[in-house]
């Protein structure tokens, strides 16, 4: 039967045989001052505590999600109006975005099984 090997580290173990990896415990953070009332916080469960009663939340390179805005409810003599008025406000960028979002849509909806 073959024996199957791994290096870690530059030695060769027996596959099955090799050490286990060492367990990494995340230290606390870092001791910062808060930018809403000046405080220092000092642990995770400081700084949770404190989002919660700032009612903050905390963000990090994530997108945050984008709400959908209710749909107003107009007259059809002023929808022409309204739709000038959103797409107006929107960029180049977000107008082509929503164009390529909706071919995929109809694309995707007009397939046959």
């Amino acid at each position: 039967m073959r024996k199957r090997y791994v290096y870690i580290d530059g030695v060769m173990y027996e596959k099955g045989t090799e050490p286990l990896p060492s367990l990494y415990i995340i230290p606390d953070i870092k001791p910062y001052q808060s930018m809403i009332d000046g405080r220092m916080i000092t642990s995770r469960s400081q700084h949770r505590e404190h989002l919660k009663a700032n009612n903050c939340i905390e963000i990090g390179d994530q997108i945050p999600p984008v709400k959908p805005q209710p749909i107003p409810d107009v007259a059809p003599q002023q929808r022409k109006e309204l739709i000038v008025r959103q797409f107006s406000s929107m960029s180049d960028h977000e107008v082509r975005q929503m164009i390529r979002r909706d071919v995929q849509n109809a694309r995707w909806n007009s397939r046959k099984d």
